[in-house]
């Protein structure tokens, strides 16, 4: 019994307060609670303010920019192929479409102003020559070489005649679009006056504003893609480089190129 008696009196000491305890407590609370109502908020500095316009400005010019460096892009490819005077390229020429897919390679060189040659490796003497005035394309064996004039050229190589004379890409392509593609850009667009037979027209570049491929995509599906190596510059060649003479017994037609 003595033993609860003590337990008892030790808890009473242990819990007992001090008359008034609880009183200050509570207004220790209030105080605390209307310091806190009255202090003012944490206001934004004008350094957080400043970085938030600049990120706006960021975000809102971020389209202008691109337009610009893709505006800069399309003009370093007017100017590097304005200021050539002649090209010869290694080419490969891939052709999928009509039940066909074939694979053919060759030289092609280039002369300002206007013309253009086109020589197969396989078979030996198959050419699309544009000599200024005409294009003509013949193959040997074939009884015929083909002859149009070249304002009514409508052959898959006419695009890259935009590069024989004052090239302007925004001038030739419709809907000029340009991605950063690879280590690289393609430009891409519908070339005028071609737009019933010619869906796409893309041309890969270099940085430097150099055409290293080219792929045309026809409108009935069919695909032909040239990619270009070994790439010579102002090269010393010959007006007698593009001409054409057709083989004797070879009757010249007007028409378009075969496929």
């Amino acid at each position: 019994m003595r033993a609860k008696q003590g337990s008892e009196k030790r808890w009473h000491r242990l819990t007992k307060r001090k008359p008034g305890a609880k009183a200050r407590n509570i207004c220790c609370f209030f105080r605390r609670a209307e310091a806190l109502r009255s202090h003012p908020k944490t206001q934004p500095t004008a350094l957080s303010a400043a970085c938030k316009v600049i990120l706006l400005v960021l975000i809102g010019c971020t389209p202008c920019v691109l337009a610009q460096e893709n505006d800069a892009l399309v003009r370093k490819v007017d100017d590097h192929y304005n200021h050539l005077s002649s090209l010869r390229a290694h080419y490969t020429e891939h052709y999928s479409g009509m039940g066909m897919d074939r694979t053919e390679e060759g030289t092609l060189l280039l002369k300002k102003p206007g013309r253009m040659r086109w020589s197969y490796a396989a078979p030996v003497g198959k050419v699309f020559v544009l000599d200024g005035k005409f294009a003509w394309f013949y193959t040997p064996g074939d009884a015929q070489a083909t002859r149009v004039p070249a304002k009514q050229l409508d052959d898959l190589r006419s695009p890259l005649r935009f590069l024989l004379g004052h090239t302007q890409l925004r001038k030739e392509l419709e809907n000029l679009t340009v991605a950063a593609e690879d280590s690289g850009y393609r430009i891409s667009g519908v070339p005028k006056g071609m737009e019933q037979r010619v869906k796409l027209l893309s041309l890969w570049v270099t940085a430097a504003g150099q055409i290293e491929r080219m792929r045309l995509e026809e409108v009935d599906g069919a695909v032909t893609e040239f990619v270009f190596s070994d790439l010579k510059e102002n090269v010393p060649v010959k007006d007698s480089d593009f001409a054409f003479i057709p083989p004797a017994g070879v009757a010249v037609v007007q028409g378009l190129p075969p496929i």
